[in-house]
């Protein structure tokens, strides 16, 4: 379901498994896994919109042709460190991606993004850059990695959650409206701190095991 630059993936196997990760006594093993499945799901419609072009192949039964995606050209640029969990997922799809990383951490205190790490493929003015965050929340970790982004001049920027709220898409659609969003769950809105309800908890820790 695609409502303006947002995109709900609502496919009941997606849903299936987002209900099983949202469960509090869910382990770190059964959280881990269920991350990866649903961000392999979502691959398929995050790429649908992909190039492709044409080429000749030969079966064992003879020349036909076929389309095929370079997938040299797309990069997963991984949120630290919980978007290393959607980072697998796509991976298992498109196995030629390049990977880039960047660091940030919120201030508790202000609530504001800040990086400490950022590293990406060369020629990004060249690439399709798909961004993969767990949680869209306040969106200020999210503008702040596209705004570091677009000083590379990418081809295009996409962004990839498994949650939001609608602050959060707010928020980044103001600040960023031609990155579309795809989600899997858009929560009813934001507690006093800052965090998803009903959400999923801290995505970090329930993927690594720490607190």
């Amino acid at each position: 379901m695609t409502n303006g630059g947002v995109h709900l993936i609502d496919h009941p196997l997606v849903q299936h498994k987002i209900t099983l990760m949202r469960r509090k006594e869910a382990s770190t093993n059964s959280f881990r896994r269920l991350v990866r499945e649903v961000s392999a799901m979502m691959a398929y419609e995050v790429m649908r919109d992909v190039a492709v072009q044409e080429i000749e192949v030969e079966t064992p039964l003879g020349i036909t042709t076929g389309n095929v995606m370079d997938g040299k050209k797309v990069v997963f640029v991984s949120v630290l460190r919980a978007g290393t969990g959607l980072l697998e997922g796509m991976l298992d799809v498109v196995p030629s991606a390049r990977v880039g990383h960047i660091g940030l951490y919120r201030d508790p205190k202000i609530r504001v993004a800040v990086e400490y790490y950022f590293k990406m493929p060369g020629d990004l003015h060249e690439r399709d850059l798909i961004v993969l965050d767990p949680l869209l929340a306040t969106g200020n970790s999210a503008i702040a990695a596209i705004d570091r982004l677009r000083e590379h001049r990418p081809k295009s920027i996409k962004f990839v959650c498994l949650v939001t709220c609608p602050e959060g898409v707010a928020a980044l659609t103001g600040a960023h409206p031609e990155v579309p969003i795809y989600t899997a769950a858009i929560d009813h809105g934001l507690d006093e701190h800052g965090f998803i309800l009903p959400g999923l908890g801290d995505v970090g820790d329930r993927l690594f095991g720490t607190k």
